[in-house]
């Protein structure tokens, strides 16, 4: 059996989340959520959440045992990017892309 979590729209963007996903694809749930606490980086906050949101949904479903549970697999996708603009000298204006993303954790059992 199988149970997954999704996060949209979070304000980080896609590239960064990416760096904490990789850390802990494949790898046992209690073992993810240690690298996670430990990791030093905005978006493993991010991720940290959609795995537990996704085990409390595998906790829901009375047929999956959560002490097998591992990361099956977690991608993150691009989201829809926040057009702003930064005033610049002499009248021009310079385009800031505030980036969004989409992340997905699929949990299975062992």
């Amino acid at each position: 059996m199988e149970a997954q979590a999704a996060a949209r729209y979070l304000r980080l963007s896609p590239r960064k989340a990416r760096l904490s996903a990789d850390l802990i694809r494949g790898k046992r749930i209690e073992e993810a959520l240690n690298i996670l606490s430990q990791t030093p980086k905005q978006g493993a906050k991010f991720v940290s959440k959609v795995v537990r949101s996704a085990l409390a949904n595998a906790r829901q479903n009375k047929s999956i045992d959560v002490d097998t549970l591992f990361i099956k697999t977690i991608f993150v996708n691009q989201g829809p990017t926040l057009k702003r603009f930064r005033a610049r000298p002499m009248g021009r204006a310079a385009r800031i892309r505030k980036r969004t993303c989409h992340i997905t954790v699929v949990l299975s059992e062992r």
